[in-house]
């Protein structure tokens, strides 16, 4: 399994609508919180290991309305 997290910058005042899509549509979002900053957004997903990660960003979240720009971080190990 891979994590992902992926920061997401909305068009202004679409940050709880996109929010909502990535939960109801995107299987292997686990969670979408809320950020201050940069990013109106960050997602945590779990991706099966055969899955390639740059399709998924392009193809999965990049493509829904109201999303502006990403930035993703790959996730090596989880402590705690």
């Amino acid at each position: 399994m891979q994590t992902i997290f992926i920061q997401i910058k909305c068009e202004l005042g679409r940050a709880y609508e996109v929010a909502d899509e990535l939960v109801q549509t995107v299987e292997q979002v686990s969670e979408v919180h809320s950020t201050s900053g940069h990013y109106d957004l960050i997602v945590k997903c779990y991706l099966p290991d055969d899955m390639d990660i740059g399709h998924f960003v392009n193809e999965r979240v990049q493509r829904l309305e109201g999303i502006k720009d990403t930035f993703t971080t790959i996730a090596f190990k989880a402590f705690g």
